[in-house]
């Protein structure tokens, strides 16, 4: 299948933001951002359920784009929410051992991501310079 990297990155992806979505607690845990009883604050949950829809949303356009330059700007748009998510996770978070965590998690998403995208240039031969 064209751009198979891509598109297996983009199902997971999808698959992770119908989860945390569902399930707020996915995250919430290991970013220690649940209450001392276990549950997850509601604004905690709204704020994760709405990174839910973000990441759903790219990760179908990764899963279905029908051209290349959709399916291309949609990873560039996963690999920057997947940094940016890095960068303020991992300065943010008031646990040090959850912001290492969440910082490592998602940087390593984000260079999966831009390692599919280039590997789906490289497969077209496509200048990944523009």
């Amino acid at each position: 299948m064209e751009s198979g990297p891509v598109r297996w990155v983009g199902a997971a992806t999808a698959a992770y933001g119908v989860s945390v979505l569902v399930r707020p607690a996915l995250m919430a845990r290991p970013c220690g951002l649940e209450d001392e009883d276990g549950s997850v604050p509601d604004p905690v949950a709204l704020l994760i359920r709405a990174m839910g829809v973000r990441d759903t949303a790219i990760g179908i356009t990764m899963l279905l784009a029908k051209g290349h330059s959709v399916r291309r700007a949609a990873t560039a748009c996963r690999v920057l929410a997947d940094f940016g998510d890095a960068v303020i996770f991992g300065t943010q978070l008031p646990d040090p051992a959850a912001r290492r965590k969440a910082a490592a998690v998602a940087g390593s998403w984000g260079v999966l991501c831009a390692a599919a995208g280039l590997a789906s240039d490289r497969s077209r031969g496509c200048s990944t310079a523009g």
